[in-house]
């Protein structure tokens, strides 16, 4: 919940800073927006819009920062190897992310509207996935900070002459990166620090392959979004 009202309180202060920067006009350079739906879990995103950073290319750059709750993995499996074989108390899980992106976004006329862009651009998450076992004495975190890729399509309705309506799709891919949970880490070279031994196949040490396999940090991330830009 303070997650939800400190994104909220900083659209707002961006709103206020952003309108007094700039005139009433209807030639508007800046837009701000809010957007909630499916990222693999429940989340919604604000940005701020530069949509006339060139005047002889037709593209906008936008820059966002979205929550989303989503599933952190599979309980057990993550106890057992960030932690220990042991299988007493009762698992809670819950997992988060925070997003940044940079789009380019490219005027397109695949739909009829307001407006239409094409999407892409880098990203950067910071995921944390949090497991506790009830009457077991076990809570820890897993962690990720990872770097990736978007595509998307999305569309804006007008409303009035400054506010539209957006409709968004897209795919982020993420790049597989160091899961870190209590004192133990695996990383894609599987160059790990402190794995723990697998009982159930002759004490093998747990592998990356492992790790990501039962820690649901972000990789194919499917968006479908809705809500509201206001030009400034």
């Amino acid at each position: 919940m303070k997650t939800k009202q400190s994104l909220l309180t900083a659209l707002l202060l961006l709103t206020i800073t952003f309108s007094n920067a700039q005139s009433n006009s209807d030639d508007s350079k800046f837009a701000l927006g809010f957007s909630a739906g499916l990222n693999r879990g429940i989340g919604f995103q604000v940005n701020v819009t530069s949509l006339q950073p060139l005047e002889s290319i037709p593209v906008q750059l936008r820059f966002g920062i979205g929550y989303t709750r989503l599933n952190p993995g599979n309980s057990a499996d993550a106890r057992r190897i960030f932690i220990n074989n042991a299988t007493n108390g009762v698992p809670e899980k819950k997992g988060k992310l925070f997003d940044y992106r940079l789009d380019f976004m490219l005027n397109s006329n695949f739909i009829e509207s307001e407006s239409s862009q094409i999407v892409f651009g880098p990203r950067y998450s910071s995921f944390t996935g949090n497991f506790k076992y009830v009457g077991g004495n076990e809570d820890f975190d897993v962690t990720s900070k990872q770097f990736g890729l978007g595509l998307g399509a999305e569309s804006q309705f007008r409303i009035n002459n400054k506010l539209n309506l957006l409709v968004a799709v897209g795919l982020d891919y993420f790049f597989n990166s160091t899961l870190t949970g209590h004192d133990t880490s695996y990383s894609p070279d599987n160059d790990n620090v402190n794995a723990r031994d697998d009982n159930a196949n002759d004490n093998i040490e747990f592998t990356y392959k492992d790790a990501d396999k039962a820690i649901k940090q972000p990789n194919f991330m499917p968006r479908v979004l809705i809500g509201l830009v206001y030009k400034l």
